[in-house]
């Protein structure tokens, strides 16, 4: 009878995994109505692809409005030093006083700024974001239900290879099979059911804030607006000038390059 110990086994983790997912979906779940709330780019970019996206949205904005020049070979260089609002001073600030640098690092920098932090905070204080620790939570439990499914598998397969089992119609190997299947189902059906409620489980936005954003429309301002929007939404992949998507999705070769190149 070893394998009813191997099948407590399996159950305990079933279980545990899938109130840990339960949890973690009911602390980010708190449905609140933000009103008629009117998101900027850089709220949606946040929402969207959090801190970096912010920092990528401001880049390609100062870009578009001839404040910073980017190169397809991954340089930034400033052209007007008054950026416009917290985010984009942010971003000179993080060039330099030699009014150039690789992007990546400016990315980086603008990213983890106390303006960005600020943004954040504000969405999360209007239920519209996750703090970073629901965020992980969330994350780490569906990992943990996932791994608790494949443990239920390797108990079921080792309980199938102990000696002494009995293959007849109705023995103890069609009694596991049947018993290993329930917290098998248990975990596999609390996985589709969070997948269909919570997903994705890396999101920024919490369940509010992504039905908001599910909605969103960019207003009409222009062919610079369109970009801008698509970039707050879809990231630097949506840009359709490959010069500039170059520069935002190069690597570090760009280091050995001539910046003016």
């Amino acid at each position: 009878m070893l394998w009813v110990l191997l099948l407590l086994v399996a159950s305990g983790a079933a279980a545990l995994s899938c109130l840990r997912l339960c949890l973690a979906a009911a602390a980010v779940d708190r449905a609140r109505d933000p009103g008629d709330v009117e998101l900027t780019l850089y709220e949606t970019a946040f929402l969207a692809g959090g801190p970096h996206r912010v920092a990528d949205l401001a880049l390609v904005t100062m870009h578009l409005r001839r404040r910073l020049l980017l190169a397809h070979t991954g340089w930034a260089t400033v052209v007007d030093p008054e950026g416009r609002d917290e985010v984009e001073r942010t971003v000179i600030h993080a060039i330099g006083p030699a009014g150039q640098s690789l992007i990546p690092p400016i990315r980086a920098a603008t990213a983890a700024a106390g303006a960005v932090r600020a943004l954040a905070d504000r969405l999360v204080a209007a239920g519209l974001a996750l703090p970073g620790g629901e965020r992980t939570d969330l994350a780490s439990a569906v990992r943990t239900v996932r791994g608790a499914a494949l443990l239920e598998v390797a108990m079921a397969g080792a309980a199938l290879l102990l000696p002494g089992q009995e293959q007849g119609h109705g023995g103890p190997l069609t009694t596991e099979w049947v018993w290993f299947g329930l917290p098998l189902v248990l975990t596999l059906g609390c996985l589709v059911i969070a997948r269909l409620e919570i997903h994705p489980w890396d999101s920024w936005a919490s369940p509010t804030g992504q039905r908001l954003l599910d909605s969103y429309a960019a207003p009409a301002g222009g062919a610079d607006r369109d970009v801008l929007a698509a970039v707050a939404v879809r990231g630097a992949g949506a840009v359709d000038d490959p010069a500039l998507r170059a520069a935002l999705t190069g690597d570090g070769r760009a280091a050995h390059r001539d910046p003016h190149l």
